[in-house]
């Protein structure tokens, strides 16, 4: 079967085995999401102190989510070698200040242009998912030798 004509699963089997950095980019993506989705409803029902302390469980479920997306994007991802401290700090601060922003922009989306809450949040979270992949490309994990101008790991 030519290249062209490879069914859907295979040309992405054969993207991620070339390193394809979009593409494991949105994969690990979703697991995050569905993860981070998952882990706060799970810590609440499952430990009935998370469940009367509910802020505690968010905390707490955005520090392991964090921690968790950054290992699978240094290591699945991007693939980098650099110091773990200083992409930690560089990847946690997008996202806290992505975070400190939606507190000003839904309010602003809401109440100045007047969209609803729902919409609204999902437009800054697609945005926001966005601007991630380029932070991390360029800032994060950031490094000259990591792949070709493809997104593909060269060979060793």
């Amino acid at each position: 079967m030519s290249e062209e004509n490879a069914l859907p699963a295979g040309r992405l089997m054969q993207r991620l085995r070339d390193g394809e950095l979009p593409v494991r980019f949105v994969l690990a993506g979703a697991f995050n999401t569905i993860f981070g989705l998952a882990l706060f409803p799970a810590m609440l029902w499952l430990s009935p102190y998370l469940h009367r302390h509910y802020m505690l469980g968010l905390v707490l479920a955005q520090a392991v989510c964090t921690i968790c997306a950054f290992f699978i994007y240094k290591l699945g991802v991007f693939r980098t070698q650099a110091s773990i401290v200083r992409e930690l700090w560089v990847f946690s601060s997008f996202y806290y200040a992505t975070y400190a922003l939606n507190l000003v922009a839904l309010p602003a989306l809401v109440v100045g242009a007047e969209i609803p809450p729902i919409p609204a949040q999902l437009g800054f979270s697609f945005a926001t998912m966005a601007g991630s992949y380029f932070w991390h490309s360029l800032v994060t994990f950031r490094t000259t030798d990591r792949h070709d101008d493809h997104g593909r790991i060269p060979p060793a």
